[in-house]
């Protein structure tokens, strides 16, 4: 006989999600079509001219602000792509997980340079980070797929907190870091505490606000089968398939192509913001 479980948080959770279901849907239907929008449109733009055509736009641009290595090397991934036959399916997973990473620095950034100045938040923020990490990432599917249904909206929900900890981590890190001359010789010259932001403390701390956002990419990537499970479509959604069906060379093109989007990302943002 099975016992009954004495801790139920979904006792506590599943009444609250029907509540919000019932009292606040059209606030959740409205975020879900910008969302989806936004990405309809990202997706659009990248799937806009043929293939090669795109690509060579794309390796132009790079070996123009980057250089030669960089486009060689975005030559060979976005090949890995092209020759794969999963062209839109990467342009989709490029699209969700460039949105995702957009809002994940856009929450954890300021909440870590402010965790970076006040201990007392740094120490408030500490156990819920680790319980984000600590918590398998498909649990946050549950309540998001019962509020926001299938689709791209769960996916991003579970990306964008899956990707926070590791930027926030990293900003409150880096700023708890700076040399308090630097912070002094702001204050000496009369700057405001905006200037002394953003032209003395961010530089000083571009290297490891680069290696937060760079842990950010890539953790965002690794969820790109779960968007797949959740009917996000993209790279995901074929790797799902290639298991379900168990055919092993989809998946293998799938997880070829998302080693290769991971590739590209990191070494794109590592030396344009590096």
């Amino acid at each position: 006989m099975k016992e009954k479980a004495l801790l139920s948080p979904g006792a506590v959770v599943a009444p609250a999600i029907d509540w919000l279901n019932t009292h606040a849907h059209g606030v959740f239907r409205a975020i879900s079509t910008g969302v989806e929008a936004i990405l309809a449109h990202a997706e659009a733009l990248l799937t806009l001219l043929p293939e090669p055509v795109m690509a060579a736009m794309i390796i132009a641009l790079v070996f123009w602000r980057l250089g030669a290595r960089l486009a060689l090397l975005a030559t060979g991934c976005l090949a890995v792509s092209i020759l794969s036959g999963l062209w839109v399916e990467t342009m989709q997973t490029v699209s969700l997980v460039t949105l995702s990473v957009g809002v994940a620095v856009l929450v954890a950034f300021p909440l870590g340079v402010l965790a970076g100045k006040r201990p007392k938040l740094e120490a408030t923020l500490r156990p819920i980070l680790d319980l984000m990490q600590t918590v398998p990432p498909w649990v946050y599917l549950i309540p998001a797929v019962m509020i926001f249904s299938l689709g791209k909206v769960p996916a991003l929900l579970a990306t964008v907190i899956y990707g926070i900890p590791p930027m926030m981590r990293l900003t409150t890190l880096a700023f708890k870091q700076l040399p308090r001359d630097l912070i002094e010789l702001g204050a000496a010259t009369g700057a405001t505490p905006w200037q002394t932001l953003t032209k003395i403390e961010v530089p000083a701390a571009r290297k490891t606000l680069l290696i937060g956002l760079n842990q950010c990419i890539l953790l965002s990537l690794a969820m790109v089968v779960l968007a797949g499970l959740v009917g996000a479509g993209g790279l995901g959604a074929e790797v799902t398939r290639g298991l379900t069906r168990m055919e092993m060379g989809l998946g293998l093109r799938s997880g070829l192509s998302i080693v290769a989007v991971a590739i590209f990302m990191d070494r794109i943002t590592r030396r344009a913001f590096g």
